[in-house]
């Protein structure tokens, strides 16, 4: 990571870094507000954005799971995880026809994914 003068991606490494271990802790409220200054401070990082969105769906905001997620999407449309991921938080919102649709790129970019086929087999008939 380049280092600019002002620290700034320094800061944004910081910041990430923290988010991602509260995050492994199990520190889902704890891992917020790190990931949002990140986020903040470098809009366009899908990998931060993606670690915010899991953060908040582990903590049941679902619609702001969806929104960071679909930009990470946006940022990386090869991103299986992301459609994953995506894929839940509207399935929790009761977005069921977009949650498929989302579920079945996961799908096709990792095929040999079970989580990612199973999800897709969850999800009530259409």
């Amino acid at each position: 990571m380049r280092v600019m003068e002002d620290g700034s991606d320094t800061r944004v490494y910081e910041l990430y870094t923290a988010g991602r271990a509260h995050l492994a802790a199990g520190e889902w409220l704890r891992a917020i507000p790190p990931l949002e200054e990140a986020r903040d401070l470098a809009p366009d990082k899908g990998s931060i954005r993606e670690a915010l969105g899991v953060a908040y769906l582990r903590a049941r905001r679902h619609a702001d799971a969806e929104r960071e997620i679909a930009v990470a999407v946006d940022l990386a449309p090869n991103d299986h995880y992301a459609y994953y991921l995506l894929g839940r938080a509207q399935q929790a919102l009761g977005r069921i026809s977009l949650a498929r649709g989302s579920y079945k790129m996961a799908v096709w970019l990792r095929p040999n994914s079970e989580d990612y086929r199973q999800a897709l087999r969850d999800l009530p008939a259409a």
